[in-house]
């Protein structure tokens, strides 16, 4: 491992003992408690049954719209598109005021500062992709540019791939050393480590790639970019709950977990708060510490939210497209 800006301090000595070398590394890592496979998925399943009644579903709809990171990663992006987005960002429904903003709008670095300046003085955060997304086959000196380039502009979150051949192939210092280093490049925007779960290929690998982004000094950790498939799923989404759920019991420190990618209904993201509550916590139920990484789940909730209040679907047409 090289020697890059350290990392987080104040971490129990098992846990700054774990980062001192490759060798240490692996061993802490490899001596994780396995994953239950059929645990996991029985439990998800399971929670993915819960019933909400009509007013715990209304706080839900709230809750999950405050989550949001809306989105737009597309080669056609525009100014005028992600102006739009920072719009409906603001008032996701323009006829009902009390409806809550989104947690953030999520864009490439070059149309961060259109974002910034169609959000100033909202409170509503600009996260922007970096590291050679998606892929994240990049050098490590293009991956830091790419993140300066986005904080320079006036992000307030960065999103992170890991070098998911790196971690394939065991060399974890290597992904240990370019989180460290990013975040030092982040300076005060929060990151958020993508683990791209769908090419981890084991439970066992989520939960090793979940622990190494937290040593390193990831504020969050997601699942997917959303260009692969699969992308969430909630057993994925388990594990890292269970994870950040046990940083927290070793370090005192939360970290928040966004699951990206294929979640699209207002039951979907309710089956995911579900799951929060009863894995991580109640107080990973923030904005803070929970986000969904979304374009589409936006207007189902609003849709659903309506259907709530008014007793009937309005339908799309009384929701702006993206």
């Amino acid at each position: 491992m090289a020697s890059p800006p350290p990392a987080s301090t104040g971490l129990p000595p098992a846990l700054s003992d774990a980062t001192r070398d490759e060798t240490s590394l692996r061993r802490f890592l490899h001596g994780l408690p396995g994953v239950d496979q059929v645990g996991v998925e029985q439990r998800a399943a399971g929670l993915a049954t819960r019933s909400i009644k009509k007013a715990a579903k209304l706080w839900a709809i709230d809750t999950a719209i405050g989550m949001v990171d809306l989105t737009t990663l597309e080669g056609a992006d525009t100014d005028g598109k992600v102006r739009s987005l920072c719009a409906k960002a603001r008032r996701p429904d323009p006829d009902r005021a009390e409806v809550p903003p989104v947690a953030a709008v999520c864009v490439y670095p070059d149309m961060v500062a259109t974002a910034v300046e169609a959000l100033r003085g909202t409170g509503i955060g600009v996260a922007s992709v970096a590291t050679a997304f998606p892929s994240g086959r990049s050098s490590v000196p293009v991956k830091i540019a790419d993140t300066e380039l986005a904080v320079a502009a006036g992000a307030t979150e960065v999103d992170m791939v890991i070098d998911r051949g790196a971690f394939l192939s065991g060399r974890y210092g290597r992904v240990f050393d370019e989180i460290v280093t990013v975040k030092h490049a982040c300076g005060d925007a929060h990151l958020k480590v993508i683990l791209e779960t769908g090419e981890l290929a084991t439970y066992d690998n989520v939960r090793r790639a979940s622990w190494l982004a937290m040593l390193a000094g990831a504020d969050f950790i997601k699942t997917s970019t959303g260009k692969i498939s699969p992308a969430a799923t909630l057993p994925v989404t388990h594990v890292m709950l269970q994870a950040v759920r046990d940083w927290h019991t070793a370090t005192g420190d939360r970290v928040g977990v966004k699951p990206a990618g294929g979640i699209r209904t207002t039951k979907d993201a309710i089956r995911y708060l579900v799951a929060v509550h009863e894995v991580a916590g109640e107080e990973w139920l923030t904005p803070e510490k929970f986000r969904f990484g979304a374009s589409s789940l936006l207007n189902d909730l609003l849709m659903q939210r309506r259907a709530q209040l008014d007793g009937h679907y309005s339908g799309p047409d009384y929701v702006t497209v993206d």
